[in-house]
């Protein structure tokens, strides 16, 4: 099967990371993105600024290939927005490794065996995946494929506002009141439409908290803004921001909690959203234990991601049963253990399913786990592209050292005190023994 391409579902950092490793290797590679444009999903926040610097957004292989192009590196101390990531590097990426490599516009609608279903044994191994595509003019295809690399991520699949896994009841019915994402306040008609408004903000990830600064600003500038801050956590703790060793992500807590010090947000910890009513021009929200939050105009329900597993429903995944990340890495990145500052180095090993030649990469692969690094997923994709040629001395050689965080779940504002005491969130944990006897994929003929 040398001979067919190794395709990459999204042409989003790590997806392109992929390609590139692939393209460094000599292995023919086709990369799938559903979106107009390569970064198609960085694009839909274009106007919020990472707490990563340049330096750690830059795959090194992928600064290589541009920097043969003539492409001016921006400045690695420097951070930029989302605009700035999609348009200087990954924008600049896709057009060096070329239209042949990077199709856009195309849907990933399903992944299979050739010729087999789930339940067929026989000649599993030796046969090739067949990636099921539909392109944005209507048409069809299936692509015959060595091995596939999915860095889909997960941003098409946020999280309801419901605090059980599902939507809060009325939650649907009401989703005209309700957004998923940071706002854009530098757009005009979103800025018009918050203004002066009782705005409800739930969620104490790194999201939300972008958001808290945001926002305000805003109740600064109007003082008709109501912001309020649902959390599901009943209790609150000191600022634990300044632990954090990505400055900019530190600095995010240590924002909020000056909002809520100045009176500019009003948090309600322990509210676990279980319904929502529409009452005239606003919303109630109503929690499991009868509070009320009446006469909201605005629902920002910044409570994360999961995958979407859908496609892969004739392969043969290991997913952990609660995070829905492969197995063997699920432990490693149990939200409840670690920050993104803990996690054990992992690539293909961990990476991998049963079904042969299938990996989840990026953030993807971190399933409903929260704390995911673009370095994380550069690293992956190096040694799952590695595992694929063969090398299998480079592919078990990962490496990978990342920056502490301070407490999880929203850098210690309104977080859960028990954690932070007994230090267990942030310990980083010793390499599992049973990783050493997982399966690897191919080896060099």
């Amino acid at each position: 099967m040398s001979e067919l391409p190794v395709l990459v579902i999204g042409a989003g950092p790590i997806g392109l990371a992929a390609a590139t490793r692939l393209a460094e290797r000599g292995i023919p590679a086709l990369v799938l993105e559903r979106g107009p444009i390569a970064g198609a999903a960085v694009s839909e926040w274009n106007h919020v600024r990472l707490f990563s610097r340049w330096g750690e957004l830059i795959d090194p292989a992928a600064r290589q290939l541009l920097a043969s192009t003539g492409w001016t590196e921006p400045d690695p101390d420097a951070y930029p927005t989302g605009q700035d990531w999609a348009t200087r590097y990954l924008q600049p990426l896709a057009q060096a490794l070329g239209p042949e490599v990077v199709r856009t516009g195309t849907t990933v609608t399903a992944i299979t065996r050739q010729s087999r279903d789930r339940v067929v044994d026989s000649g599993r191994d030796t046969a090739p995946l067949v990636v099921h595509a539909t392109s944005s003019n209507g048409s069809t295809e299936r692509i015959l494929a060595r091995a596939v690399i999915d860095a889909s991520g997960t941003w098409s699949r946020p999280n309801p506002l419901g605090t059980e896994g599902i939507p809060a009841i009325g939650e649907t019915a009401a989703r005209d009141g309700i957004h998923y994402r940071i706002p854009d306040l530098t757009d005009p008609g979103q800025r018009a439409a918050l203004l002066g408004k009782h705005i409800a903000i739930a969620g104490s990830g790194h999201s939300a908290l972008t958001a808290i600064g945001l926002l305000a600003d805003l109740a600064a500038e109007d003082p008709a803004t109501t912001i309020t801050w649902i959390l599901r956590r009943a209790s609150s703790q000191p600022d634990a921001a300044t632990n954090d060793e990505l400055p900019q992500r530190g600095a995010l807590g240590i924002r909020a909690r000056e909002a809520v010090d100045a009176g500019l947000i009003h948090p309600r910890p322990g509210f676990r959203v279980t319904e929502i009513v529409s009452t005239g021009p606003g919303l109630s929200l109503i929690s499991d234990d009868g509070q009320r939050l009446d006469g909201v105009d605005t629902v920002l329900a910044l409570t994360g991601f999961r995958p979407d597993h859908r496609i892969t429903s004739e392969l043969r995944l290991d997913l952990d049963p609660v995070l829905e990340a492969p197995r063997a890495l699920a432990p490693l990145i149990d939200p409840n253990v670690h920050s993104c500052g803990t996690v054990y180095p992992h690539g293909h090993r961990e990476l991998a399913h049963p079904e042969p030649g299938y990996f989840i990469a990026g953030m993807k692969s971190y399933g409903r786990a929260p704390t995911f690094l673009a370095l994380t997923g550069y690293e992956q994709v190096r040694s799952i592209v590695a595992a694929i040629d063969g090398d299998l001395a480079a592919a078990e050689a990962v490496e990978l050292t990342l920056p502490e965080t301070g407490v999880c779940g929203g850098a210690g504002v309104f977080d859960d005190p028990d954690a932070a005491s007994s230090g267990g969130c942030c310990s980083a944990p010793p390499a599992p023994a049973e990783l050493l006897a997982l399966p690897t994929f191919g080896g060099r003929p």
